[in-house]
């Protein structure tokens, strides 16, 4: 790069410092027993001419990321000139600072892996941002939503933005697509009769797809894979929720098919 981070920011792991502690005025014994007045939860917003940035985080203590830009501006029109001019503070590996949206995704789209991830929404399932969030941190081809298209984007903590999300009505609609596609569609759920994923070598070209909290996969959704699979479990409760099962799954298929990331 041309320039570099302004100085002056802590580091991520740096905590803030605190005041020097005072002594606490003497208490009032008729509030002896009420309960600490609730605070307005810490979060930060941020403004300019792309409106490609929003919070990413609900409470932020310190500042991450990078200042302004110092220096002369590169000359590429991936850097996003407002985030030049007033930090990048998104939560993007170093080599996307400054970049625009736009930018990233192209980027990425040039090494996505060969797997999707298919997720049943009936229910209005929580666990739907975590699963999108799980894809774009192993880079799935792209994320499909069975059902209802309002999901809750709260855990996705704006990765969405950088992952490719489809939508289908059903699950007979995704096996459709999947079949045009060259694709092998495997449920994953601890149901009678499923091979255990820790045994199984995933084709390279596949859906994994997951049912919702509690239920698990539909009957029609067992109806249209070719395979499910399930994943070991040692405690007392007999299942995990999507969120951890995609994670699980989808490191599955990195461990059997993807080379080293990126440096």
């Amino acid at each position: 790069m041309a320039g570099r981070p302004a100085a002056g920011h802590p580091p991520a792991d740096q905590p803030p410092t605190d005041p020097a502690p005072t002594d606490p005025a003497p208490a009032d014994p008729a509030l002896a027993h009420q309960p600490p007045a609730a605070q307005p939860p810490a979060g930060h917003s941020s403004t300019g001419g792309t409106g490609e940035e929003r919070p990413e985080e609900d409470e932020a203590t310190v500042e991450v990321g990078v200042g302004p830009w110092e220096g002369p501006w590169p000359d590429d029109p991936r850097y996003d000139p407002a985030l030049l001019a007033r930090g990048d503070r998104r939560n993007v590996v170093d080599r996307y600072r400054y970049w625009r949206v736009s930018a990233i995704v192209a980027d990425l789209d040039t090494r996505r892996h060969d797997f999707h991830v298919a997720i049943e929404n009936w229910r209005h399932d929580l666990n739907i941002g975590t699963v999108v969030r799980t894809a774009n941190a192993f880079l799935a081809a792209a994320v499909h939503i069975v059902g209802r298209r309002r999901w809750n984007r709260r855990g996705a903590m704006v990765t969405d933005r950088y992952q490719h999300i489809h939508y289908h009505p059903d699950v007979a609609a995704l096996a459709e697509w999947a079949r045009s596609e060259g694709l092998v569609v495997i449920g994953v759920d601890n149901l009678p009769g499923s091979v255990p994923i820790e045994t199984v070598r995933l084709p390279r070209r596949c859906v994994l797809l997951f049912g919702q909290e509690g239920p698990g996969l539909s009957e029609a959704a067992r109806m249209h894979v070719s395979l499910v699979c399930s994943i070991a479990q040692y405690g007392s409760t007999r299942s995990i929720n999507a969120g951890v099962a995609s994670g699980i799954a989808m490191h599955t298929w990195i461990r059997q098919h993807a080379g080293p990331p990126p440096a």
